[in-house]
């Protein structure tokens, strides 16, 4: 009895000391790759009512903050990928208006198809929406035509991605699925109800309703991110959506930022968004940004 209480007492002791080692031992997290950076831009003019150059009192102010973690391990990479930018401009007399808005949020399992292979099968989801209100300047009234995720757009999809290197990466997806969602599914704009998209009214989106489904017969993506010289990196993302309900409508969008840094706290940073959306307006959207400002990296 005495040896059995004995082992009994030393397979005890063994289990617990084991079990203290894997808890002491730090986890292993060299396959993980983290990078993070915020940033916030300010400028201001004033001029007094003498001046006669011209000008007028006005005040910016935006911020971004971006976020990416990369895991791989042998076969499997999984990406995740944020980004936050918000920005306002105030013109003296006049309400704030935004000057840029995005919520990016991207999250990618990529499984290789062979040790050597640079062609992945891959399945993601991802993310597109916006924080503040917008009005539409160009009509008298200012009315409201977006909101707080209003619109939203949210995609699934899988497929294969072809990744030459890790600057470089083109996903094609068929069978992506797409839901665009408003979060105030009242805010229409007045469309004549003789127009063929009165039906469709709000980017897509049925009148009364506050969501919509599209599957597409293909989905293109291109990712690039490089330092493209010391303490200069460019980053763009390419995204094409062929809707299986009308082929000759390809929804197509384009986020560039090049971003400089120097004396380790300051940027300039130039944004570029390009937008055609045939549920949104038949001409193309740009909007086109440069700021400068503090910039935080870790």
């Amino acid at each position: 009895m005495k040896k059995q209480l004995f082992v009994y007492i030393v397979v005890v002791f063994t289990i617990f000391q084991a079990h203290a080692q894997d808890a002491a031992a730090p986890k292993d997290t060299s396959y993980w790759k983290k990078e993070s950076q915020f940033g916030i831009n300010l400028s201001q003019g004033t001029f007094s009512s003498s001046w006669q150059g011209g000008g007028i009192n006005n005040i910016a102010l935006g911020l971004f903050l971006n976020s990416k973690g990369e895991y791989t391990k042998a076969r499997d990479n999984w990406v995740n990928d944020f980004q936050l930018q918000l920005g306002a401009i105030q013109n003296r007399n006049d309400a704030f208006r935004k000057s840029i808005d995005r919520i990016f949020f991207d999250s990618k399992y990529g499984r290789k198809l062979g040790a050597t292979s640079k062609w992945f099968f891959f399945a993601n989801i991802n993310f597109l929406s916006q924080i503040a209100n917008g009005r539409d300047f160009n009509d008298g009234r200012r009315p409201f035509i977006s909101g707080f995720f209003t619109p939203a757009f949210l995609t699934e999809a899988i497929g294969l991605e072809y990744k030459p290197n890790k600057h470089f990466s083109m996903q094609f997806a068929p069978g992506a699925v797409r839901q665009t969602i408003l979060g105030n599914k009242d805010l229409y704009r007045d469309i004549d109800r003789l127009t063929p998209n009165y039906k469709f009214a709000n980017y897509g989106v049925e009148r009364g309703k506050g969501i919509r489904n599209e599957l597409a017969i293909i989905q293109l993506v291109m990712n690039y991110d490089k330092n493209v010289a010391k303490d200069v990196n460019l980053k763009w993302r390419y995204q094409a959506f062929a809707s299986a309900t009308d082929l000759a409508a390809i929804d197509n969008r384009l986020d560039a930022q090049l971003t400089a840094k120097f004396a380790k706290y300051f940027n300039v940073n130039l944004g570029l968004i390009a937008i055609y959306d045939q549920d949104q307006v038949t001409q193309t959207q740009l909007a086109q940004s440069i700021n400068f400002g503090f910039l935080y990296a870790w």
